[in-house]
């Protein structure tokens, strides 16, 4: 995807390997002894309407390039190019692709397969586009078979047209669907890439952790993936767009469209910029944040049941091991929020007391005393930094689903500072490079000797998992226990990786919600049971 410190040996064009799918013959690249192909169309889809098969072809084609991405309505500036560097790709409607890292084409292979969905919510993104979601070091380190993929997002994935005729039924989760189909893809064709179709762990951060969430309440997914994967993709008290709502909002785009029921085809054929411009409009009536949440899976009881902490978790499911964890800043860290000049590590005691008051308020020395209990080896000007909301998503989800009875849920919590700024306290996305094995690639994070450990680490338990359900066989790691009811066993990776049991529940009671506006805290009642602070 970028270019590596080494030059990398491409094997030529005569020599490129060749594998047979069910409609077709492909041909990819050898890059260093790792058969990549770049671009795999799994589907395809009109405008609104369910994804499906691609038609066979004759000879062979060429799957050396990345495929063409999801149309944005508006392509995010990021302001953290430099920590999470990014790579813009083309985009277009039609942007069903998907792309395998593996070392073997041997049909017999039966190696475990690890799909990555893209994060981005579900408005924007590819996936290609940060650094840390190339496949070919995990594909290496892990002796996996790595696949990626895009689908359509926003307003051509999950605006809910379903008032308008039947062929519009599933209109407001085509998206979701896309990802099915490129699932229904690797089942029926990874055999040929290596891979073991009844070993398939599905894998996302962000919106790409919702987007595995969904899966998990989908029918139509059932079957398809045996684990599965939620990194910083879970919100506390999660909400689903009900079909009340994704219907008024899809009345409202067609309206500003000027169309009606007789005239609905048309939305089909009309510009995506028009109706990108159509949706924003409505997005702007609705006020703030309407943006990039305003559309998404439509909870219809049929193809998609919900968030299942707020419905359930579905039978179907019960017996899917997970992983589910988050990073200790995430969007509250001290990259995104600045209060006070100078870097963090530097402030003085009385500046940090200071802080304290203004936003933690009058329990701000008791939130003090319980942040340095949870991390006794951390500087208590982190305590401004840390993440809530998402932290106590997943401790929610994943004693949800100790209390149901489902199979094992194991928490983590991603920890490492890393040297820019004089200091940081991980940020969202941060990890991603760890359980890819590209950490030594991202110049921002880099700690030399600490980020090849803690990859080696991280890539080891995340591919332990994916061989096994348990990510307890990876070499060198502590002991990792499931969640239980009110016993929130962690792993915490960090320059020195442990694991620790309620190490952080009374202070996460304790923390005011975040607060980006500095306008002073606000507070929750306690959310969160759970025993005693134990060691595991």
């Amino acid at each position: 995807m970028f270019p590596k410190k080494l030059v990398k040996q491409v094997i030529c064009d005569y020599d490129n390997p060749i594998v047979e799918t069910k409609a077709g013959k492909l041909r990819g690249v050898i890059v260093d002894g790792t058969y990549i192909f770049r671009g795999i169309k799994y589907a395809d889809a009109e405008r609104f309407h369910m994804p499906k098969p691609v038609a066979p072809w004759d000879g062979i084609k060429d799957a050396i390039m990345f495929g063409p991405v999801c149309m944005e309505i508006s392509t995010p500036i990021a302001h953290d190019a430099y920590n999470v560097p990014h790579f813009y790709f083309p985009q277009d409607e039609n942007c069903q692709y998907l792309n395998v890292w593996t070392q073997s084409i041997d049909k017999s292979a039966k190696k475990p397969v690890m799909v990555w969905i893209h994060g981005g919510g579900f408005a924007t993104g590819s996936s290609v586009e940060l650094y840390a979601y190339d496949g070919e070091e995990l594909s290496v380190f892990g002796d996996v078979v790595v696949v990626s993929l895009n689908h359509r997002l926003n307003c051509i994935g999950y605006l809910d047209l379903s008032d308008y005729g039947e062929e519009y039924k599933y209109s407001g989760n085509v998206g979701m669907a896309d990802i099915v189909e490129a699932l229904k893809w690797i089942k029926e064709n990874i055999a040929a890439f290596g891979g073991d179709p009844n070993n398939v762990t599905i894998m996302g951060q962000s919106g790409g952790g919702m987007k595995v969430s969904s899966l998990l309440q989908m029918p139509a997914a059932d079957g398809l993936y045996h684990k599965a994967s939620i990194q910083s993709g879970l919100m506390y008290k999660g909400k689903d767009i009900l079909p009340e709502q994704s219907k008024a909002f899809a009345a409202k785009v067609v309206a500003n469209l000027g169309l009606d029921q007789g005239s609905i085809k048309e939305i089909e054929k009309i510009p995506y910029f028009k109706l990108a411009r159509a949706v924003m409009q409505v997005q702007a009536d609705q006020g703030a944040g309407a943006g990039m949440m305003s559309l998404g899976p439509v909870k219809d009881d049929d193809y998609y049941f919900g968030y299942g902490p707020l419905n359930g978790f579905r039978e179907e499911t019960k017996n899917i091991p997970i992983l589910v964890g988050s990073v200790l800043g995430e969007f509250t860290n001290n990259f995104n929020i600045e209060l006070a000049p100078g870097e963090k590590n530097k402030w003085d005691d009385a500046l940090k007391a200071r802080l304290f008051k203004e936003r933690l308020g009058d329990q701000a020395d008791a939130i003090v005393e319980e942040f340095k209990k949870a991390y006794p080896d951390r500087n208590t000007a982190d305590v401004l930094f840390i993440d809530k909301n998402v932290r106590l998503a997943c401790m929610e989800y994943t004693e949800g689903r100790a209390v149901n009875g489902c199979a094992p849920t194991y928490l983590w919590l991603f920890n490492l500072e890393c040297p820019l700024n004089g200091g940081t306290i991980p940020w969202h996305n941060a990890e991603e490079a760890y359980m890819f094995h590209n950490a030594e690639y991202l110049e921002a994070s880099y700690i030399p000797g600490v980020s090849e450990n803690l990859q080696n680490l991280m890539t080891g338990a995340w591919v332990s998992f994916a061989y096994y359900g348990d990510p307890n066989k990876a070499r060198n790691l502590p002991l990792w226990k499931p969640v239980e009811k009110g016993v929130y066993h962690t792993m915490i990776f960090d320059a020195e990786t442990k694991s620790a049991c309620n190490h952080d529940t009374k202070l996460m009671n304790m923390l005011p919600d975040a607060d980006t506006t500095n306008r002073g805290p606000r507070r929750r009642a306690p959310i969160l049971g759970g025993g005693p602070r134990q060691s595991t």
